[in-house]
C-alpha cells in the first residue's frame, strides 16, 4: 500500500508540474488574462474535469503561478545576498537589486504576472503574501542590521507624513525608525519601476548601457533609506558622511 501510494504520489507531482509548465507556456504567449484550463487540459492531452482535480479553478492555478514565481524570485535574491554576506549594507543592497533586476530579465512573463498589469477577476489571496514578502524582508534585514551596527542616516520626512510613517514601521519594521522605513516602502516601489522600465521597454532609446545605470540607480536607493557608509573601506559611492539628520544607531 505504501509503494502505491508513494507512485501516486509522485504521479500526481509530475502532473502538476507539466500543469504549471503548459501555463507558463500559455502565459507567454497569451498572457494571464487569456489562462484557460481547458486550453492547458488540451495541450496535455487531460479532459477538463481531470486537470480540476489539480486545479480547480483558473484562479488556483494562477495563485499557485504566482507563489512559484514570488518564490524563485526570493530563493535568487537570498542566494545572490548569501553570497556577499560578510560585506558592507550598500553592497549587500545592491546585490539584491541585482539579483531581482536579472532574475526578471529571465524570466520576463513571469515578473509580468507579479509586478505587471492586474489580471482581470482575480485577486491574490492572503497565501501569495509570504512568498511576496521575501524580497522585501531581505532587504529590510540589510537597513535594519546597518541601523544596529553604524547607524543609518535618517531621511528627512514631512510633518504631514508623520503618521502615516509611523503606521507604517509598526506594520513593517517596528525596531527602526519611521522615517527610515517610509524612504524603504518608497526604495521598494522604486527598485521594481527601474526593472519595469526596463523589462517593458520604457528604457529604450533612453538608456544604453543599462546594467551600469541600474547598479547605479541601485546604490542611490540605498543612500536614500539612509545606508551613507561605502560599500567597502574607502571605494563605492558617497562617503562616510550623512545626510541632513545625521545618523541613527540602535
Amino acid at each position: 500500500m505504501s509503494t502505491a501510494r508513494g507512485a501516486r504520489a509522485r504521479a500526481r507531482i509530475e502532473v502538476t508540474a507539466a500543469i504549471k509548465d503548459e501555463a507558463r507556456r500559455q502565459l507567454a504567449a497569451e498572457g494571464a488574462a487569456k489562462l484557460s484550463l481547458r486550453a492547458v487540459a488540451r495541450e496535455l492531452g487531460m479532459v477538463s474535469s481531470a486537470l480540476y482535480r489539480y486545479f480547480p479553478s483558473r484562479d488556483d492555478l494562477l495563485t499557485a503561478l504566482i507563489i512559484d514565481a514570488y518564490d524563485s524570485l526570493g530563493e535568487t535574491a537570498e542566494a545572490a545576498h548569501a553570497e556577499v554576506a560578510d560585506a558592507g549594507p550598500r553592497e549587500r543592497w545592491v546585490a539584491v537589486c541585482v539579483a531581482v533586476r536579472l532574475w526578471a530579465l529571465e524570466h520576463p512573463h513571469e515578473y509580468a504576472l507579479i509586478y505587471g498589469s492586474p489580471v482581470p477577476g482575480y485577486t491574490a489571496p492572503e497565501t501569495t503574501i509570504p512568498a511576496a514578502s521575501r524580497v522585501g524582508l531581505l532587504l529590510i534585514g540589510i537597513v535594519r542590521d546597518a541601523y544596529q551596527d553604524k547607524g543609518v542616516a535618517r531621511p528627512p520626512l514631512p510633518a504631514d507624513l508623520k503618521t502615516e510613517a509611523q503606521r507604517m514601521a509598526a506594520d513593517l519594521a517596528p525596531d527602526l525608525p519611521p522615517e527610515v522605513v517610509t524612504a524603504l516602502v518608497a526604495a521598494w516601489a522604486q527598485l521594481y519601476g527601474l526593472v519595469g522600465f526596463e523589462l517593458f521597454g520604457q528604457f529604450n532609446r533612453v538608456v544604453e548601457d543599462r546594467e551600469t545605470f541600474f547598479r547605479h540607480a541601485a546604490d542611490q536607493l540605498a543612500y536614500g533609506v539612509g545606508l551613507v557608509f561605502p560599500q567597502t573601506a574607502g571605494a563605492g559611492t558617497g562617503g562616510k558622511g550623512s545626510r541632513p539628520g545625521g545618523a541613527a544607531g540602535a
